[in-house]
């Protein structure tokens, strides 16, 4: 993988390529992560598709840019970096936050989409309840506080039986929060409680689609995520048994396979035949 700034429009980005595949994939990171969220999970995909990885704009590396960073802009930003790029068509996975980035991005450049795969993700809009934990949130930032957040939100995102033998993950999710400018929070948690509903649209797309959804999730519970899918028959499903909200690093090959197939239409027992 190579790290570079793109020009994509007027916005400086920072992004890894694999630079080499027939099929291309973009992976969005999550809130309070960057793209290095991905460097153990990557090298799974690069030998199949070509792999991009980017900060968002307000994580990372990547520019703040105003003081709410919506999703029908970041998916503008994305736009211009493929085309930068030079690339036509990608599959866009979304971890999180950056199911909701892809999830704009679907609905206002589907025709630059082969498929969308939603990572532990939903096209449900924030309740209200959920708005409030967001300003709560943005209260905290301001007030010099994003250390709660911090310790809070990295072990939470792992299921119960999985932290300790991840800690390492954890210990550098709560450093990435640390790293990040309190701008950048808090523009994206404000786009976060702007975002609409994209249930109809997902289901009248015409696109492939593909959920990727962990059974011990804390943040979208098992329920909730039945209730996505169910609602959703025209897309494929993928469980990760063993995974909370992190399951590309807790159940990596898994998510991998489910992600390789949705791609090139081949398991990977067929593709080593």
């Amino acid at each position: 993988m190579k790290e570079k700034f793109v020009m994509a429009g007027s916005t400086a980005l920072h992004i890894a390529d694999s630079g080499k595949g027939e099929k291309c994939v973009v992976l969005l990171h999550g809130y309070l992560e960057s793209m290095y969220v991905w460097d153990d999970f990557a090298p799974l995909l690069k030998d199949k598709v070509r792999v991009i990885t980017v900060d968002i704009p307000g994580h990372g590396v990547s520019v703040v840019n105003g003081e709410v960073h919506t999703m029908e802009w970041i998916a503008d930003v994305l736009r211009d970096m493929l085309d930068a790029l030079a690339i036509e068509r990608v599959t866009m996975v979304g971890h999180s936050m950056g199911g909701y980035i892809a999830l704009a991005f679907c609905e206002k450049y589907p025709e630059r989409l082969d498929g969308v795969v939603l990572l532990s993700s939903t096209p449900n809009p924030d309740t209200e309840l959920k708005r409030e934990n967001r300003r709560r949130e943005i209260a905290l930032v301001k007030s010099g506080k994003k250390g709660t957040l911090a310790h809070t939100a990295a072990e939470a995102g792992f299921a119960e039986q999985n932290r300790r033998r991840l800690k390492s993950y954890i210990d550098d999710l709560e450093e990435c929060v640390h790293i990040t400018e309190d701008e950048g929070i808090v523009a994206l948690l404000g786009g976060m409680m702007e975002r609409a509903d994209q249930n109809q649209m997902l289901r009248e797309c015409g696109l492939r689609q593909l959920f990727i959804m962990g059974r011990k999730d804390g943040y979208i519970p098992a329920e909730v995520a039945e209730q996505i899918v169910a609602a959703h028959p025209q897309a494929e499903v993928a469980w990760l048994d063993e995974s909370g909200h992190m399951g590309f690093i807790e159940q990596p090959e898994a998510c991998a396979e489910a992600l390789l197939t949705f791609v090139t239409g081949k398991t990977s027992a067929e593709e080593n035949i």
